[in-house]
C-alpha cells in the first residue's frame, strides 16, 4: 500500500512535501537560530588572541645589561614581565649574571617598548629562587602596566596557551613575537640524562632532591624567550614562566633545528618570591 505525507509550508512560504520539506525547514530554521545567538545552540567564538596580544605586549620586556663604553651598549639576555605595582619584573634565575664590571659602569636594566620607541630602567635583583628558576627585579621608574597572575592549578593537558618575547634576543631587535602553546604533560623539570656524559654534579643533586613540576609545552620557544610570560589566550591571566628548551645539541641547535618541545615553571611559584619581597 502507497502512503503518502501531507503538504508542509516551506521556511521561506514555499511549498514542500514530504520529509525532505521537513529536513529542509529545520536546517534552515537552525541557521538562522545560530546567527541570533538562540540559547542551547553556541555561537562559534571569535578568536581572542589578538586583542589580548595588544593588552600583553606594553608589560613584556627585555633583561639586559648596559655599559655605556661597550658596543653594543646593551646585551640582551633574556625576556620579563611587569607584576604587582609595575615596578616588579618577573624572569629566570638563570639569566642573571653571577657578576656585573661596576668598574666600566656596567649594569642590570629592563628594557620597555619596541623597536626604536624603547625605555631603560635601571635594575635590581630584589628576590630569587634558585629551584624554582625565578627572579623577581625591581625597576627604575615609569612603572609598567602590570599582568594578572592566574592559578596553574587549573592548567589542563590539550589546553592551547600562548606565550610573548624575545625569541633571540638582540638578533631580531626589540620586538616581542608571540607563539601560541599546547600543554603536553606535567613533568619534572630537570630533564632525564640519555647518557653518563650528560650527567653533571648539579643534575645528579637536582634529580635526587626531588626536581619540581613544570609544564612540557607543543610549542617552539629560543634561548631569548627564557622569562616569557605563558597566559591563557581569552583572559590573558599569566600561568607559567618559559625557562628551558628541549635541544638535541648545543644552542645553536636550538636555533637551527628546534625541537618544539618547551618548559615553563607555574605562576604559582612567583607568589612566594612577591611575598618574600613584600615582607623584606
Amino acid at each position: 500500500m502507497n502512503t503518502t505525507t501531507g503538504t508542509d509550508r516551506g521556511a521561506f512560504g514555499r511549498t514542500t512535501r514530504g520529509r525532505a520539506g521537513t529536513t529542509r525547514r529545520w536546517l534552515v530554521l537552525a541557521g538562522i537560530c545560530l546567527l541570533a545567538g538562540f540559547p542551547g545552540l553556541a555561537p562559534v567564538a571569535a578568536d581572542t588572541l589578538p586583542d589580548t596580544i595588544e593588552r600583553i605586549k606594553p608589560a613584556v620586556v627585555s633583561v639586559a645589561t648596559f655599559q655605556p663604553s661597550r658596543s653594543p651598549r646593551a646585551n640582551y639576555l633574556a625576556t620579563g614581565f611587569a607584576v604587582g605595582d609595575g615596578r616588579l619584573v618577573v624572569t629566570n634565575h638563570h639569566v642573571i649574571p653571577s657578576s656585573l664590571d661596576h668598574e666600566n659602569r656596567e649594569q642590570l636594566v629592563v628594557v620597555s617598548g619596541e623597536g626604536r620607541d624603547t625605555t631603560i630602567h635601571s635594575a635590581e635583583l630584589v628576590a630569587h629562587s634558585e629551584s624554582d628558576d625565578l627572579a623577581l627585579l625591581r625597576i627604575g621608574e615609569p612603572a609598567l602596566t602590570p599582568l594578572r597572575l592566574g592559578s596553574s592549578d587549573g592548567v589542563r593537558d590539550g589546553e592551547q596557551l600562548a606565550f610573548t618575547g624575545y625569541p633571540i634576543g638582540m638578533i631580531l631587535g626589540v620586538y616581542p613575537a608571540t607563539h601560541r602553546a599546547s600543554v603536553a604533560a606535567r613533568t619534572p623539570m630537570a630533564i632525564p640524562a640519555r647518557h653518563s656524559g650528560e650527567l653533571s654534579e648539579a643534575r645528579i643533586r637536582q634529580l635526587r632532591s626531588g626536581a619540581p613540576m613544570v609544564f612540557q609545552l607543543d610549542a617552539t620557544a629560543y634561548p631569548g624567550n627564557s622569562g616569557s610570560p605563558v597566559y591563557r589566550i581569552d583572559s590573558g591571566e599569566v600561568v607559567a614562566v618559559i625557562n628551558q628548551v628541549f635541544v638535541q645539541a648545543g644552542r645553536e641547535a636550538a636555533i637551527q633545528q628546534p625541537s618544539g618541545i618547551s618548559y615553563a615553571i607555574p605562576a604559582d611559584r612567583i607568589r612566594p618570591l612577591l611575598a618574600r619581597y613584600q615582607d623584606r
